[in-house]
């Protein structure tokens, strides 16, 4: 009895210690093995991010336009949206977020993933000229550029409330009326106001400014005699200009357009410094994988280098041109370093 006893307690014992082996033998194996399962799977979540940018788009894409739907940005960014639609075989969708220098609209890309599928199409304003709100952030820090869509130059106008044709002519008749010319614009810190102020400090003329909200009440009351001159674009100025209501003198930079080639630009017609154009541009959310970029990048140049696109555009001034992300992010550095220094030097408080 005695005997049996003891052999079962060696038998137990005997299990035990065995199973105690296997155990550390087996953990012992994974332990030994564990560094490749790490390596393993990494590798496995690479392939299924290079998967995942490999195959993008697989879904609708959101371009977010920050101005109001019926507008030039609005008419160029759905014309973009729709060919880059066929070119990358997913859906463009425009979103309108007009107002607030462009901010919203920035904030709503910010708040998205950064995985292309959702962009911004901003005006260049929007990306050289700091508002209050984005005082001491720098765009290029939350945005990675895909690529420059377009470029134009600004039209300026006079109304035939003055006897004014040409650019020197405005400058003579600025200079015998001292603070009695008007020049409007569509708000205090945008483009075009500060294109007036590039006017009045190489012209040594005294102006006043007249701020809007919005370009198209500031071209009803040009044409009506209120204001006396306006710099904006063709496509916001050309009913006017067809009408004979207002007169077009000059450009701020070259054009092949065929409304605009025949019109003087103004930095060979009295004020040699008075040169630049407004474009719109692509940008994605910072942290956006580069082979997205790139892939984007190619498409969008695809897009404008359709002929027919360019041709639709073409008489309003609207010159389409791609870019590549260096180039797109060398230009906002250029533009935001030339109107910063228009602001500080006017002490122009942008809100």
């Amino acid at each position: 009895m005695a005997a049996r006893s003891t052999e079962k307690k060696r038998n137990r014992y005997g299990f035990a210690f065995r199973f105690l082996i296997i155990s550390k033998f087996n953990l012992g194996d994974v332990m030994f093995k564990l560094p490749k399962i790490i390596v393993a799977a990494a590798f496995s979540f690479a392939s299924v991010g290079a998967l995942a940018q490999a195959s993008y788009p697989d879904r609708p894409i959101r371009m977010i336009i920050p101005f109001s739907a019926g507008g030039p940005a609005d008419m160029v960014g759905r014309e973009v949206a729709q060919s880059l639609s066929q070119e990358l075989g997913q859906t463009v969708v425009v979103v309108n977020s007009g107002g607030g220098h462009g901010v919203p609209a920035l904030n709503q890309l910010l708040g998205a993933p950064a995985d292309g599928y959702t962009l911004l199409m901003p005006a260049s304003g929007n990306m050289t000229i700091p508002s209050k709100s984005m005082k001491g952030k720098d765009v290029l820090e939350l945005l990675a550029p895909v690529s420059q869509v377009t470029q134009s130059p600004h039209v300026l106008v006079v109304s035939k409330s003055i006897p004014v044709t040409s650019v020197q002519e405005l400058i003579d008749y600025a200079k015998a009326n001292p603070g009695k010319v008007n020049f409007g614009s569509a708000g205090v810190g945008g483009v075009a106001h500060l294109a007036i102020e590039m006017f009045k400090n190489q012209a040594g003329v005294d102006v006043a400014h007249v701020p809007y909200r919005g370009t198209s009440k500031a071209v009803i009351d040009l044409g009506a005699g209120q204001i006396h001159a306006l710099f904006s674009s063709m496509p916001s100025l050309k009913p006017m200009i067809d009408k004979g209501a207002v007169t077009p003198i000059g450009m701020s930079s070259a054009s092949s357009g065929s409304e605009t080639y025949k019109l003087p630009v103004i930095s060979q017609a009295g004020l040699p410094n008075l040169e630049y154009t407004t474009w719109y541009g692509i940008f994605a959310k910072k942290g956006t994988p580069e082979q997205i970029i790139q892939k984007l990048n190619k498409a969008v140049a695809k897009v404008i280098d359709n002929p027919e696109l360019n041709k639709k555009f073409e008489p309003q001034g609207v010159e389409f041109v791609s870019s590549t992300p260096e180039t797109l992010t060398a230009l906002v550095q250029k533009d935001s370093a030339k109107w910063r220094k228009i602001i500080d030097d006017a002490g122009i408080e942008i809100e």
